[in-house]
């Protein structure tokens, strides 16, 4: 018998301490969006380049509708190119609510050659 009631508390315990384990559910906070991290620092609008400065319209009117427009969180991309060149250019804001301008730019051929982006836009211009 003693057995038997052995095992009827060590039951009684375990469901016990099964009826104890609590949950911890974090308190509910309001979700809020992580602010876009900032764009680049005022000194890549100075850097000189072919079409560092434009925006997406000067560049439209330059070469035609770009092949890609990506537009993400803080930077635009367009893409032109030709069968000789393509040309990536990442245009930024300068400041909130102001007009992004190209402030990088890659180019390379069609095969994935780096090239000079001014011979590129040179070779767009000339399509």
């Amino acid at each position: 018998m003693n057995a038997l009631r052995l095992a009827a508390v060590c039951t009684l315990a375990l469901s016990l301490a099964a009826c104890s384990v609590a949950t911890v559910v974090p308190p509910a906070t309001g979700y809020a969006p992580a602010p876009a991290p900032p764009g680049p620092p005022p000194s890549a609008f100075t850097k000189p380049g072919p079409i560092n400065g434009m925006d997406a319209k000067q560049l439209s009117r330059m070469f035609g509708a770009p092949r890609l427009d990506i537009r993400e969180s803080t930077v635009r991309k367009l893409q032109f190119a030709n069968g000789r060149c393509v040309l990536d250019a990442y245009l930024y804001a300068p400041a909130r609510g102001k007009e992004p301008v190209v402030t990088h730019v890659d180019a390379r051929q069609p095969n994935g050659t780096d090239v000079d982006p001014a011979s590129c836009v040179a070779a767009l211009q000339a399509k």
